[in-house]
């Protein structure tokens, strides 16, 4: 594992795999996960260096191994988007392909629209929610229903069902509860610039994901973009070993 220390001051993790001197592939994981949970336990990352590709991935602010400040003004998917782009200099390298999942998704479009150093780009587990609203589709996930469940003392008492998943999720990962609610209080709503969005983009959904409706609508938004749907919902779209063959095509491409 190493770490670079954000412009805010906070230590970032992540850990690389392969040693191919092209492009990198880097990784952003979705909300309450980390590179293990998302990319490693799903098979992404043996996809990816199984045809020759060197992958760079991060556990976001609040997440996994990096730091966990309570503050939701340390939070925010634009905040995160810097993060990205820290890591990317701390590489030093000229340009990078990037895929993010999710909240990793939204961080991923807010960076490919400020940095021309994203070559190629995958987006999953997003839909029209991030052309409609800024992010993941508030409509199925209300972020204030998802903060007062991570901070609630009796979880049995959460009525919001997809609130109480994420939840339930944070309980069994052992998750830092106030942190992601500081980044559930942060969450992306202002419209995301697709337009400045020069990069080639993949923009991947489970046929059965709630938080990625109509992607053929955030699809067409992006000035150069093509959509693949995949077998599952939010959680099992990335196990799905389409999802893995999707990646790795279009990067290759």
């Amino acid at each position: 594992m190493e770490s670079f220390r954000s412009d805010d001051g906070l230590q970032i993790a992540y850990r690389t795999w392969g040693d191919d001197d092209g492009v990198p592939v880097l990784l952003h994981h979705g909300f309450g996960a980390s590179a293990e949970l998302d990319w490693v336990g799903t098979g992404v990352v043996g996809a990816l260096t199984a045809a020759g590709r060197r992958v760079v991935a991060l556990d976001a602010r609040g997440h996994g191994a990096s730091e966990k400040p309570h503050d939701a003004a340390r939070y925010g998917e634009p905040r995160m988007a810097q993060d990205v782009v820290g890591l990317v200099d701390a590489l030093g390298v000229p340009a990078v392909d990037l895929v993010g999942y999710s909240m990793g998704g939204v961080v991923s479009l807010l960076t490919a629209a400020r940095e021309p150093r994203v070559r190629r780009l995958v987006v999953g587990g997003i839909g029209a929610g991030a052309v409609e609203g800024g992010g993941v589709d508030t409509r199925v996930l209300d972020p204030d229903a998802l903060r007062e469940a991570l901070l609630a003392d009796d979880p049995a008492g959460i009525a919001h069902p997809v609130a109480a998943a994420f939840r339930g999720f944070a309980d069994s990962t052992g998750a830092d509860r106030r942190a992601l609610a500081a980044q559930a209080s942060a969450v992306h709503r202002a419209p995301i610039p697709f337009g400045r969005i020069t990069a080639p983009t993949l923009v991947l959904a489970g046929r059965d994901d709630p938080l990625a409706p109509r992607p053929e609508v955030l699809t067409a938004a992006l000035p150069d973009a093509t959509l693949t749907l995949v077998d599952g919902d939010h959680g099992s779209a990335l196990h799905d070993a389409a999802f893995r063959r999707a990646v790795v095509a279009f990067l290759a491409a």
